[in-house]
């Protein structure tokens, strides 16, 4: 992202905890049967770097890149209590990325593209420090997909509203179902399509997703868009909060979601880390 995009999320606590779950084996499953051991890799959008320090364990290297200050310090000590050394971390843009054209064999992103005003933009960006026939590999959610029972109408409207405060942010929350257009869009060529779910249906999941959104609803940058934008009062988001509240309470809460996938070629010579 650059200065001046609004990142609907924002760096609450609440979010950087989940966030830090993430890991390379789930989230960059649809990667990894192509990831070869010698490949240099760029993780476009790090946050804290958990999956970047799983990718490097995989990879000769590794170099996450993230918008946030915060980001890049908190991933470089995520690296260093997991003692891995082939994996680097530095400040910077996806729509201007610090390095030189045919650097990287993989580029990869996991629920950035989402956020961006301009994805395809990044993905040429992507695709100039890729090397010939190297590979894109990108994942993000469709919240249109999102399902939910017991249903309740809080939540309900809680779908309705982030779709508005994502979209007045210039994102697109249903980014899932449009990344093999952004991606042919952006000349890269060959696009293996997947999709994978995400579901929280016991005891834990429902803690997670539901006590995470049950505080970010409320006091997260995502709550300010809201209420600034005019999309909802405070009393709406504390209704929403308590609904997910007794949504992650309910044994039989469940929760899930697409999740679009797609790895893609960089038109050239054959893929190095395609063998």
């Amino acid at each position: 992202m650059t200065g001046t995009e609004r990142y609907t999320h924002g760096y609450h606590e609440v979010i950087l905890e989940f966030y830090r779950r993430r890991t390379a084996e789930v989230c960059a499953a649809f990667l990894l049967p192509r990831l070869e051991p010698d490949a240099a890799v760029l993780d476009m959008g790090c946050g804290p770097g958990t999956i970047t320090v799983g990718l490097a364990r995989r990879a000769r290297s590794v170099v996450g890149v993230d918008t946030s200050a915060e980001m890049v310090e908190a991933a470089r000590r995520r690296a260093r209590e997991e003692d891995v050394d082939n994996a680097s971390f530095e400040l910077g843009s996806a729509y201007d990325l610090p390095f030189e054209d045919d650097s990287y064999d993989v580029v990869y992103a996991h629920q950035l593209l989402q956020h961006l005003s301009d994805p395809v933009r990044a993905l040429r960006e992507a695709r100039r420090v890729l090397r010939p026939g190297g590979l894109v590999a990108v994942r993000d959610s469709d919240y249109q997909t999102m399902v939910h029972a017991p249903v309740e109408s809080a939540l309900k409207h809680w779908l309705r509203l982030y779709h508005e405060v994502a979209g007045a942010n210039g994102a697109e929350p249903d980014a899932g179902r449009f990344l093999p257009g952004w991606v042919r869009a952006a000349g890269f060529v060959d696009p293996v399509v997947t999709t994978s779910t995400t579901t929280y249906a016991d005891a834990a999941g429902r803690e997670l997703w539901g006590g995470m959104w049950a505080g970010r609803v409320t006091d997260s940058d995502f709550a300010d868009h809201a209420v600034e934008g005019g999309f909802a009062m405070r009393g709406d988001l504390v209704a929403i909060s308590a609904a997910f509240r007794r949504w992650a309470d309910n044994p039989s809460g469940f929760w899930a979601w697409l999740n679009g996938e797609v790895v893609a070629v960089k038109p050239g010579l054959s893929a190095v880390v395609d063998h």
